[in-house]
């Protein structure tokens, strides 16, 4: 059984995936089951879960919080997690909902202001259901292995299941990072976490148009939206970096 972990869709800021092009890829790829995880929204999920029974193929709910701390997933959920919580209340939220807590990204130089600290990671490691020792856009092998090292030193492996989550924001990148699994009830968290702690992952490099293709779509949103200030700050920030380099 092959499922993906840690996708987003159109419902998300930096991503224009529509649900119906998600569909083709997943049964092109030949995908049993995905888990939907757009930034601070499960609307995505919902809309992609009712949509993708028609081709039998599972929707888990799920939802990329950013919190105080940085971000953490929350899978199987019924409700929306509301951004800026702190970590352990975040974990909470999950967990009172039935919910899987799981770890994206525990590691990325590239993506520093995402990633969960590590001292809360220590702080969470009883709740941590899953965490990620390999992302699907890690820029670098070697964040894959200090990904593992973060796993590997802050929780147990047999209560904590490593996994490879996808971050799919693109057509292009569905079916290449995934976990492999025998059957398990696509509707049972702890069916799910029981296959993920067994599963094996196949995983392969990024590909360097992704981080490109995301950066656009973002800018194209933002334009779209008028949000002229944000767009601004954020061409700001590229210059003054380009300059300090140059310096």
């Amino acid at each position: 059984m092959k499922t993906e972990l840690h996708i987003h869709t159109a419902y998300s800021c930096d991503s224009i995936l529509s649900i119906r092009l998600l569909a083709l890829m997943c049964r092109l790829r030949s995908i049993d089951c995905i888990a939907v995880c757009d930034h601070n929204t499960i609307s995505g999920a919902l809309k992609a879960k009712q949509y993708f029974k028609k081709y039998h193929i599972s929707v888990i709910i799920g939802e990329e919080i950013f919190t105080a701390d940085g971000e953490i997933i929350g899978l199987f959920l019924n409700s929306e997690i509301p951004a800026g919580l702190s970590s352990g209340e975040t974990a909470e939220r999950i967990k009172a909902q039935g919910g899987i807590v799981y770890i994206p990204h525990p590691y990325d130089e590239k993506r520093y202001k995402t990633v969960l600290k590590t001292d809360k990671i220590k702080e969470l490691a009883s709740d941590i259901d899953l965490i990620e020792i390999h992302n699907g856009r890690n820029m670098e092998n070697s964040f894959s292995e200090k990904q593992k090292e973060t796993a590997d030193k802050f929780t147990d492996p047999a209560h904590t299941a490593r996994v490879a989550g996808s971050d799919a924001h693109a057509w292009f990148e569905i079916g290449r990072n995934f976990m492999s699994s025998e059957s398990y009830d696509t509707n049972s968290p702890r069916a799910f976490k029981e296959a993920m702690l067994s599963a094996v992952r196949i995983t392969v490099p990024c590909l360097p148009l992704s981080h490109f293709h995301t950066k656009m779509v973002r800018l194209l949103k933002l334009l779209l939206k008028g949000n002229f200030n944000e767009l601004y700050r954020i061409i700001r920030r590229k210059c003054v970096k380009g300059n300090k380099k140059v310096s």
